[in-house]
């Protein structure tokens, strides 16, 4: 398939699947893309994903981010997931560690320059292992953030040349709590405590009442997003 015909198919899919289920949409892309993995954070959204995944085709990759800065409970999160669901998830983890970062570039890059931590330790990974992939799944939701807002089910990522899936782009939080709840899912324990989106324990912060899901993130700073999803 080149890539006029992919992009055809997308357009087409993307249109189908605005109705389907976050089901149907993963079990198609598995069947149509088997060279597919999926990014797993760890968050509410990913945990479902997980879940539905291990249901569909439970020889799927999996792998996630080790940006070394997780909270203890995410890795602990991992750990339980991994246990239950028995597989392993692939690591992926930046060329530098904390130290060699801290070395060149200083120490708390995460304040300095967030979006060179960002950079060093998110975006060069991803890159890096999406390379080997020919399409991938994410868990963003439409309604998480306005850079988020035109997500559609599946799109070519044009800033990492591959097929993206969002089996989830149309659900709320209600819909991912009740699907968590409803199956028994394993989730991080700091979304019990004010942490609606979780990411490196140096730049997330609780969110109040009345406050966006994702103030708590890089807060003080008018970053975003840490550059997975442009």
């Amino acid at each position: 398939m080149n890539l006029i015909e992919k992009e055809n198919l997308i357009r087409q899919k993307a249109e189908e699947f605005e109705n389907a289920s976050a089901e149907t949409v993963i079990a198609w892309a598995i069947e149509t893309f088997p060279n597919i993995t999926f990014a797993c954070s760890f968050g509410a959204e990913d945990v479902v994903l997980v879940d539905m995944i291990q249901k569909i085709s439970p020889s799927t990759d999996i792998f996630y981010l080790d940006t070394d800065f997780h909270f203890k409970e995410t890795y602990e999160t991992r750990d339980r997931m991994a246990k239950k669901y028995n597989l392993k998830f692939v690591e992926v983890k930046s060329k530098l560690t904390p130290e060699q970062q801290a070395a060149e570039y200083g120490e708390q890059l995460w304040k300095s320059n967030p979006t060179a931590c960002c950079n060093l330790r998110k975006v060069e990974p991803l890159t890096r292992i999406l390379s080997q992939y020919e399409a991938w799944i994410t868990g963003i939701r439409r309604d998480q953030a306005p850079t988020r807002a035109n997500a559609k089910k599946v799109e070519y990522d044009t800033k990492f040349g591959l097929v993206k899936f969002n089996p989830l782009a149309s659900w709320t939080s209600e819909d991912v709590w009740a699907y968590i709840k409803a199956n028994d899912i394993i989730y991080n324990p700091l979304h019990d405590q004010n942490y609606p989106s979780i990411g490196c324990e140096h730049c997330t912060k609780p969110v109040m009442p009345g406050e966006d899901p994702r103030a708590g993130r890089w807060a003080g700073n008018e970053k975003t997003e840490c550059g997975l999803h442009k």
